[in-house]
């Protein structure tokens, strides 16, 4: 006896239609079943057949009415989920045929956070071109936050860098390299420049140049603020911006937190000043979230070979 997942499964192959899925995730947008017809280009009575055609096939009210128009339940929101990735995978497969069509050996598309910035990345990217030299490769920088959504929604292949700690584990497959330390960085016009064994106490005066307020390394900051009779820095800017940081550095003397690796270059070459301050806080893993192996393209499983080779490699530069 088929059971109620067989079933669906089954409706789903021979009755599910992409322009459902397409009505579904425009009706989740909009919250209104005739926007999203007009957006389509079909009749009201017709976007709200296909609904419930759907609804009947996956056996679950995808959609409750509201006096404010219509809103997902749950089972409507994890199809939508589900949809956008389906869109997201033909999207990437119409660019990779694009690609190949012109000579390029299929595509990447990378997410990166601060952490993977300077070393990892490049090097991964560099190891990739000698194995794939036509390969289109997309870098995008972003936190966390918004990178994870693009990942688990299709839109990037992987993320490389720091390793989220709680939100999107659950989701995603996690492979980790190296941890990496923080430091303390000023410009070397900063009266501390030099100072050895600085306590937080002489921090205290000057501004800080913080990460956004969803990272993981802000929290452990403001934390680590709070137990530190409840210290408020009188001038904190919020910034990701690692050239605008390095400048505020050099014309401020404002205290800037840095990942080692990222601050290791302009520190080598005397454009900055680590200070003698042991950062209490944000040592943690880097490496690279995707979606399981399964999920990548030829030229994606490349590079996360690539990536476990860079990742040798700089730790095996590290002092």
């Amino acid at each position: 006896m088929a059971t109620r997942h067989t079933r669906i499964v089954d409706r789903a192959l021979t009755r599910l239609k992409l322009r459902q899925l397409r009505l579904l995730v425009v009706v989740g947008q909009h919250g209104s079943i005739q926007n999203a017809a007009r957006d389509l280009g079909i009749s009201q009575p017709a976007a709200t057949k296909m609904i419930q055609d759907l609804e009947l096939d996956f056996e679950v009210k995808l959609f409750e009415r509201t006096n404010r128009g219509v809103v997902p339940t749950v089972f409507g929101a994890a199809l939508i989920r589900h949809g956008k990735l389906i869109f997201a995978q033909v999207s990437n497969a119409a660019q990779e045929l694009d690609d190949l069509s012109e000579g390029n050996s299929g595509r990447v598309v990378v997410g990166t956070l601060l952490a993977a910035s300077p070393r990892l990345l490049p090097i991964a990217v560099e190891r990739l071109l000698e194995d794939r030299p036509k390969v289109a490769i997309k870098i995008i920088e972003g936190t966390n936050e918004v990178l994870m959504p693009a990942l688990l929604s299709g839109e990037i292949d992987m993320v490389v860098g720091r390793l989220p700690s709680h939100r999107h584990r659950s989701k995603i497959t996690q492979e980790k390299f190296f941890d990496e330390s923080v430091l303390a960085v000023a410009g070397l016009q900063h009266p501390l420049c030099g100072v050895a064994n600085i306590g937080f106490e002489q921090l205290m005066p000057f501004g800080w140049i913080l990460p956004p307020v969803e990272t993981t390394l802000r929290r452990q900051a403001d934390q680590y603020f709070i137990r530190q009779q409840q210290y408020v820095p009188g001038i904190a800017i919020e910034s990701v911006s690692y050239l605008a940081n390095r400048s505020l550095l050099r014309s401020h003397d404002f205290v800037g937190l840095m990942p080692a690796d990222v601050a290791a270059l302009d520190i080598n070459n005397g454009l900055l000043s680590q200070l003698d301050w042991d950062v209490p806080f944000g040592a943690g893993p880097v490496g690279v979230s995707h979606r399981g192996e399964q999920s990548l393209s030829p030229a994606g499983s490349t590079f996360l070979d690539a990536l476990r080779v860079a990742a040798k490699t700089v730790q095996g530069a590290a002092p």
